[in-house]
């Protein structure tokens, strides 16, 4: 299955990349609800949590460890909050696995 997440990973549409590794993605989010607002995507398609699978334990993880690493790169050391939405009906608009990033700092 195709979504915006897939076109951007392919660079077949623009965004605004904040990093990048061979498993995963950060971008900017295009209707930000906090001064900072990124999106940890993983370039596997994985459509919601409930899609998950023992293997991807360590995806999982590296996105927290990614999150983490991009939120000092960009001097939030103290205050943001991460959180995944599953499904349509809790606000995830895209149907590939991602995780928010947000802070106010």
């Amino acid at each position: 299955m195709s979504s915006i997440f897939t076109k951007i990973i392919n660079r077949e549409i623009p965004s605004d990349i904040v990093y990048e590794t061979n498993d995963i993605i950060v971008i900017k989010d295009i209707n930000p609800q906090a001064k900072i607002h990124l999106l940890i995507i993983p370039k596997k398609h994985i459509e919601t949590i409930d899609h998950l699978e023992e293997t991807d334990k360590s995806l999982i993880a590296d996105m927290f460890f990614v999150a983490k690493k991009v939120a000092f790169d960009l001097g939030v050391t103290w205050w943001y909050k991460l959180h995944f939405n599953v499904w349509k009906a809790w606000w995830q608009e895209v149907m590939h696995l991602h995780l928010h990033l947000l802070s106010n700092i």
